[in-house]
């Protein structure tokens, strides 16, 4: 097995040794302005800092990741019971290792090439070298035996590197995207370092088991390992055993308990009242709600209820479809000419089918607290998330744990890691444009009872699966205990 080589260290024994480490991208804070006009950390929302902050607190934890600012040095802090320990970007960093590889070359190769990934080697060896500074940053903190979780496909070497550095310690690794299939994985000159990089990892969990299939399958035809069941066993360049690799399906979830609060909360509730006033009393209200990313499909929903429009099969004033579109990694090509496309067709079809009271499509390129969002779900009959490749898309599942009146339909691509999950969607091909239109029909039209159905048991499995779940069963199958996972309702 080939890797990059990290310089050994002596396993941490000090006041700054930590027994559980995870590594991101990013810290699980952002920078505010207090009241006093001075900077002050604040925990970032989000599933990830909910499921493993209580880990962390329980087992002296830290948290290895970038503080968010380019050219600028932080020393380590505290946050609440978290320990943070921010790693260093220069502008040039971000532009190379992460708008750079991990958002223009392994982004779209991993969503299937819906745009074509940029190969450039000045970008590989920037994220080698950023993935490297990740790996002796956890290096120089871990306990003896520490566990260390690493995140995302950012810092997919950092398995590897950690392994040579300190093989004292047990990593896992979680890939919250999709990967790719053989004959797309196989495009990347860099495929083999990237696997060899992952299987640094005692546990490499994925969304789908589909995703874990890509992997192993990759590993067989590029890497030479044997390969029984989930297991890889992995050998050096000699041909000497070195550990054994899985490799597992582990789909993550949301924090169902504070979606189903802030639902239940008579200013959220008063806010959703609000929200249906202000966009006319429709009677439904059809509601998508995305990063503006070319893998969330929202020109084709956009698209497709266009057509319905110029149909007569819906109407404005009978129909309003809410866009929230946040921005997104504004400064890549791809994405401004994705917001260009986006706007002018909502541009089109209001300008064709607005009246004086009422309005086609609301569009708002805006980021919303989850409050306001949680609101929005609250309003829409309807939910469209037709992602033409998404590792998850939770999403779809903030928009059923709000749904405590049951009467919500959702309209969900077959293309998600959550259609293997909410199976009682309306699921749809979001290319197919005829399908999709009668898919949103079907949506609008079903019978309550009906709805209901289908809702109730979307819902049952949420509250049973949460993020907390997620992180126990994956940290538990890391530790290679026996595991109960719950059966599919």
């Amino acid at each position: 097995m080939r890797s990059t080589t990290v310089t050994v260290a002596t396993p941490a024994t000090s006041a700054n040794a930590y027994d559980f480490i995870v590594v991101a991208n990013r810290l699980p804070v952002d920078r505010k302005i207090g009241a006093d006009g001075e900077p002050v950390w604040q925990r970032s929302p989000g599933g990830l800092v909910t499921a493993l902050a209580p880990v962390m607190e329980n087992n002296d934890g830290a948290w290895v990741g970038w503080h968010g600012a380019p050219d600028e040095t932080v020393e380590p802090f505290d946050q609440g019971n978290m320990h943070l320990v921010p790693v260093p970007l220069s502008a040039e960093d971000v532009e190379m290792y992460y708008e750079g590889f991990s958002n223009a070359t392994l982004w779209p190769l991993y969503h299937d090439v819906i745009v074509p990934p940029e190969y450039h080697r000045t970008w590989w060896d920037r994220y080698e070298r950023v993935n490297r500074r990740f790996a002796e940053a956890v290096s120089e903190i871990a306990a003896p035996n520490a566990v260390v979780w690493v995140q995302d496909y950012q810092l997919q070497l950092v398995p590897a590197m950690l392994r040579s550095a300190r093989p004292d310690v047990k990593i896992g690794f979680f890939n919250h995207i999709p990967f790719p299939p053989y004959e797309i994985f196989a495009q990347l000159p860099w495929r083999a370092r990237i696997l060899d990089g992952l299987l640094g990892a005692d546990l490499v969990g994925f969304q789908r088991q589909s995703d874990a299939n890509n992997f192993l399958r990759s590993i067989r035809r590029l890497r030479g390992h044997i390969v029984r069941g989930s297991a890889v066993h992995v050998h050096d360049d000699a041909g000497t055993p070195t550990h054994i690799s899985r490799a597992e399906a582990h789909p993550i979830s949301i924090d169902t308990q504070r979606i189903i609060d802030l639902a239940k909360s008579p200013e959220v509730q008063e806010r959703a009242k609000q929200i249906r006033s202000e966009l006319g009393n429709p009677d439904t209200v059809l509601l998508g709600v995305d990063r503006l990313d070319y893998t969330k499909g929202i020109a084709h929903r956009i698209k497709a209820f266009g057509e319905l429009l110029d149909d007569g099969r819906l109407s404005v004033g009978q129909a309003c479809l809410v866009q929230v579109a946040s921005p997104s990694r504004e400064r890549v090509g791809s994405y401004l000419n994705l917001r260009e496309e986006v706007e002018g067709l909502v541009g089109r079809i209001n300008g064709e089918h607005d009246t004086l009271s009422h309005t086609a499509i609301r569009y708002l390129h805006h980021s919303y607290p989850v409050e306001e969002m949680v609101a929005m779900y609250m309003v829409a009959d309807v939910i469209l998330v037709t992602a033409l490749r998404d590792g998850m898309n939770l999403v779809a599942k903030e928009y059923v744990a709000s749904q405590d009146d049951q009467v919500g339909v959702l309209v969900l691509s077959e293309f998600t890691g959550a259609a293997d999950q909410l199976r009682h969607a309306i699921q749809v091909n979001p290319h197919d444009i005829d399908g999709l239109k009668d898919a949103i029909v079907q949506a609008v039209e079903m019978p309550e009872a009906e709805a209901k159905r289908r809702m109730r048991i979307m819902r049952r499995h949420i509250l049973s699966q949460d993020v907390t779940r997620w992180s126990e069963t994956f940290l538990r199958s890391l530790s290679n205990e026996e595991i109960e996972v719950g059966a599919e309702k």
